[in-house]
């Protein structure tokens, strides 16, 4: 398997040039990646919980759906074991819409004959990426009062696995 790039790489947020359409043609990259995230929304999803953990972005970037599936799955991981499957809900607010690109350079004996160098640079699509704005809301989670430290702490988890600087605000559900 190919090695995967650094995620400084694609972190400054590019113009797309990446639509998807449901009719091929009209697409700009012919083909797209398959998505990492599984789920969006987990744990009680019908249940009113009394207040909501938001996980802001403090920068404007791009974050790649492998870093976006590990938080959500650490964080899901300790809300479960703390407040148990539906103590809980877990919502995943971004989604990796753009395309990102890469135009690999051929180096070695023989390169001059494959590469094309940077005459038709478009770049082969290699993953996905969320598009986060300044104070946008990454992640969301609903608990019950006595369920907050365990918010707090799966808050910190998701912090630690994106790759840009994030606040944690608490408030009370309406």
């Amino acid at each position: 398997m190919a090695k995967l790039r650094k995620g400084v790489s694609y972190r400054t947020c590019k113009r797309p040039f990446t639509r998807k359409s449901k009719y091929r043609k009209k697409n700009f990259v012919r083909a797209s990646p398959n998505n990492l995230v599984v789920r969006y929304n987990m744990g009680e999803l019908k249940k009113k919980f009394e207040y909501r953990a938001d996980v802001n972005s403090m920068s404007q970037l791009q974050i790649r759906h492998n870093a976006l599936e590990a938080a959500r799955k650490s964080a899901n991981r300790v809300l479960e074991k703390k407040t148990g499957k539906v103590g809980f809900m877990l919502k995943l607010r971004v989604y990796p819409h753009h395309v990102l690109r890469e135009n690999p350079l051929a180096s070695g004996a023989g390169a001059d004959r494959m590469s094309t160098g940077m005459a038709h640079s478009f770049g082969k699509p290699i993953g996905l990426a969320a598009q986060v704005r300044k104070g946008q809301v990454i992640f969301e989670i609903n608990v019950d009062k006595n369920n907050i430290p365990a918010a707090k702490e799966a808050a910190n988890r998701i912090i630690s696995k994106v790759p840009c600087k994030c606040q944690i605000v608490i408030s009370k559900n309406k």
